[in-house]
């Protein structure tokens, strides 16, 4: 990840050093919209207020990066989008010259992260996705580590589990494609206690290792379906049943209203 040294090295000492083109306020401060050439070689053209970079602007620094969005008092702060020299980029909220809430980060090898920050770092939920394998984590980070509940989605199958500095920890289970899931755990190893063993580096040593206990098929959830009644008697409500009966009394009634015509005219 790529960073770079602080805005502040200019404008500290004298808040007019370096050439200015643009508004002032009635105290001579740079106030509203302006161009400045910055004593460490950077550029700045946008909104001042009071002397200080305020409101939307660009940032150029001589390096080659250059930061477009918001700013508050000299530092970016608000929405952003900052360009590095290695071709990176992050896009969203920056708080005090922090990367710090919701941002998506395009790294130079072409993996990206969008989610939640914290003084520059990934920090909260998020979604890395690694470019050249098209795997993807979904799930809880701390300080730029994985960590916390999660998903790790490969080609045909995903681990869903907890997370413990960068490492798969507890009880988790394989969902794969072809439709079935292996449950298990993954189990720290115990570690040697010799000397030799101490002087390792800490990350040979506690790789974790995955333990299956069963595999089951895949349990695919579906709503329920409500079945109608059946009818349990012969009061039982039937539409063409009631239907019969009402023409069957009509005719009844038409029949014996003919009925008794004939008995008139006789």
């Amino acid at each position: 990840m790529s960073e770079l040294g602080s805005e502040e090295e200019e404008e500290e000492e004298e808040a007019y050093l370096g050439e200015y083109e643009g508004e002032r306020n009635a105290e001579g401060e740079r106030h509203g919209c302006g161009k400045a050439d910055l004593p460490n070689g950077d550029m700045y053209e946008g909104e001042y207020e009071h002397g200080l970079r305020n409101g939307q602007g660009t940032y150029r620094f001589k390096n080659g990066a250059y930061y477009v969005g918001e700013y508050l008092q000299n530092k970016k702060h608000g929405q952003g989008t900052l360009f590095y020299p290695d071709g990176s980029k992050y896009e969203g909220s920056w708080v005090d010259d922090q990367r710090q809430g919701y941002g998506e980060y395009t790294y130079a090898n072409g993996d990206t992260y969008a989610g939640e920050w914290l003084n520059n770092n990934r920090h909260g939920q998020g979604t890395y996705v690694y470019k050249d394998t098209g795997s993807m984590y979904v799930g809880g980070w701390v300080n730029g580590i994985q960590e916390g509940d999660a998903e790790l989605v490969h080609l045909n199958h995903k681990f869903r589990g907890k997370f413990l500095k960068g490492n798969p920890v507890g009880t988790g289970k394989y969902i794969f494609d072809i439709g079935c899931e292996q449950h298990g755990e993954y189990i720290q190893p115990e570690e040697n206690k010799g000397e030799e063993e101490e002087e390792e580096e800490p990350s040979l040593l506690g790789a974790p290792k995955w333990k299956a206990t069963e595999i089951t098929e895949l349990i695919s959830w579906m709503p329920p379906v409500e079945k109608a009644p059946s009818p349990k008697s012969s009061e039982a409500f039937s539409p063409a049943k009631d239907a019969e009966e009402e023409d069957e009394g009509a005719r009844e009634e038409e029949e014996n209203k003919e009925a008794e015509e004939d008995k008139g005219e006789e």
